[in-house]
């Protein structure tokens, strides 16, 4: 039987959640659709809004109430992380989502972060296949099973449901597993993209068997009708911006697919042919697609209970990752995302009415630009190679110290360090001794600004820094690392899992937990609100709004402009 959350962790969850103001508007919203852009940094989507039309992003600016400075407030500024935190109104040291990766000292091994044993992939010949995913968080994944099961609090999603009796109907759809089930959260279910079926796909968590119009979708095979096609520029390549920049040496040369426009699929028995739909306009378009498909199968907003939808669109991420995000191909993927919302919310207005819809539109995390493209500017910015750092100074003090070196360390997943503790309890050690001196060890390190131990962390051993609270978000005593690094800014690996990539996200600088935060529909009064905000204000706000109480962890307030606009 599915909990919704734990006991245990509701009670602890009970001593963080301060009061929070209920505000039920009458009548509540029909639809809640929620859509998360990953890595879209918070300020790419006004940069072409002279080219874009009247119902996408120019709808959510023109008639929402936008949030100009918004920000997650932990360290570590991954997808699962970014994800969790917008779903729960959370910081992950709450919902436990600290990382796509980390170590499980049970198990000896990294592990991803939805991944479940005992909840295997429904279908045959539907999992991850690893030698074509240029995720390397997946390769981690002991399993192919998936859940939410890990996600240490209640969700938005899961309030709804308990509120009305798990009558509301409560969906995630994505391209990125960890995209749709985090936001369905324990009580909704959840799609995502196979890049080996070539089908969005689900887990034994939330059906015994598909729903007829899901196999009916991917019978359409529309994927495939990709192959031998190419990913072409919407304009003509005089009108853009970065029209002249279309072969840069940082780029990725993915196989087949190359740096400049355009840029081929290939066949659709190609090795990489479904990944190379994820890391263009495609993957986004499929999702919008499948997402149309199940409002109408399901019949979101369709009666007096109010549903929840969340689409997480991740085309963004991949196309920063490859190119950047000052690129043409960013630049002609955000175009492009502006005509899939606006055929989006067309859908929505047609089949519910935006004015009984509330959109929330927001980002798991922002992006780094690539150090190429600063070093023309004259901005300093560095790729860092761990495998060319001189570790043996530091290794030969600590086993001076110590008497023990390299055994000290279990596994390093940035940002994390993981000890061996039993090897340090063998030893006869002091854990919180040999954390702080691997830390003051990996300081030395060029290109890190901090390296913090965990003990600092519980203890309250820490200076009152804004980047340390950052961390201390982040930190989950039974996930994160012993030591927690930080690179100094503009700053990062770029080596994705062996394959070399332009930009990269992670960090708590602020290129990286900048993110746009819109809300739009339901009859919302247009405002622009120049204060800082955070993302774990997103859930606390969807709550009070439709008058529920806030998810168990939620340390974020609501909005007092959105419950203002909503007002009679």
């Amino acid at each position: 039987m599915r909990n919704i959350v734990t006991l245990a962790a509701v009670a602890t969850m009970l001593e963080l959640s301060a009061p929070t103001p209920s505000f039920a508007a009458e009548p509540a919203p029909k639809l809640v659709l929620q859509i998360t852009v990953d890595q879209l940094r918070g300020d790419l989507l006004a940069r072409d809004l002279g080219r874009m039309g009247d119902g996408g992003v120019r709808y959510l600016l023109d008639n929402g109430v936008v949030y100009l400075d918004v920000h997650h407030a932990h360290a570590n500024t991954e997808t699962i992380v970014g994800h969790a935190t917008l779903a729960t109104g959370a910081h992950p040291a709450a919902h436990g989502m600290v990382g796509n990766v980390w170590f499980d000292r049970d198990q000896g091994r990294l592990v991803y972060n939805v991944e479940d044993p005992d909840f295997p992939i429904l279908g045959a010949g539907a999992g991850v296949d690893k030698s074509g995913e240029i995720d390397p968080t997946q390769r981690a994944a002991g399993t192919d099973g998936r859940s939410p099961r890990a996600i240490m609090t209640s969700t938005f999603g899961d309030e709804l449901a308990i509120a009305h009796g798990g009558t509301a109907k409560i969906f995630g759809v994505s391209v990125k597993d960890r995209g749709a089930i985090s936001m369905a959260g324990h009580a909704g279910k959840a799609f995502w993209f196979s890049k080996k079926a070539g089908e969005f796909i689900t887990s034994s968590y939330y059906y015994d068997r598909y729903p007829d119009w899901v196999t009916e979708w991917n019978a359409r095979r529309l994927p495939f009708a990709y192959a031998g096609k190419s990913w072409e520029l919407l304009y003509d390549r005089a009108s853009y911006r970065n029209g002249k920049r279309d072969d840069l040496p940082y780029e990725t040369d993915l196989p087949g697919f190359g740096r400049v426009f355009p840029h081929p699929f290939g066949a659709a028995d190609g090795k990489l042919f479904t990944t190379l739909l994820t890391t263009s306009p495609a993957g986004d378009a499929l999702t919008v697609d499948f997402a149309r498909a199940l409002i109408a199968a399901e019949d979101l907003g369709g009666d007096a209970v109010t549903d929840y939808l969340s689409v997480s669109l991740s085309s963004t991420d991949y196309v920063g990752h490859l190119f950047g995000p000052s690129s043409l191909e960013t630049e002609d993927q955000i175009l492009r995302l502006d005509r899939l919302l606006a055929e989006l919310f067309a859908f929505v207005d047609d089949r519910v009415g935006l004015e009984r819809t509330l959109i929330v539109l927001s980002a798991d995390h922002g992006a780094a630009e690539p150090p190429g493209y600063l070093a023309e500017l004259g901005v300093p910015a560095r790729y860092l190679d761990p495998a060319e750092w001189d570790k043996e100074p530091g290794l030969e003090r600590l086993h001076k110290r110590f008497s023990i070196g390299k055994e000290l360390i279990s596994a390093y997943f940035h940002p994390y360090i993981y000890l061996d503790r039993a090897a340090i309890a063998a030893a006869g050690l002091d854990q919180e001794e040999v954390e702080r001196a691997v830390a003051e060890e990996v300081t030395r390190l060029p290109g890190i600004e901090l390296a913090i131990s965990s003990t600092a962390l519980a203890t309250g051993d820490y200076p009152d820094l804004p980047i340390i609270r950052a961390v201390l978000n982040n930190f989950s005593p039974s996930r994160s690392g012993d030591v927690f690094v930080v690179f100094e800014p503009h700053s990062f690996i770029n080596d994705f899992d062996g394959l070399t990539v332009a930009a990269h996200h992670g960090s708590p600088w602020r290129y990286d937990t900048f993110v746009p935060m819109i809300f739009a529909g339901y009859g919302l009064k247009p405002r622009r609100v120049a204060r800082r905000v955070e993302t774990v204000d997103l859930a606390p706000t969807l709550s009070s709004v439709l008058g529920l109480k806030p998810p168990s962890g939620a340390a974020g307030a609501p909005l007092e402009e959105v419950l203002a606009a909503t007002e009679p």
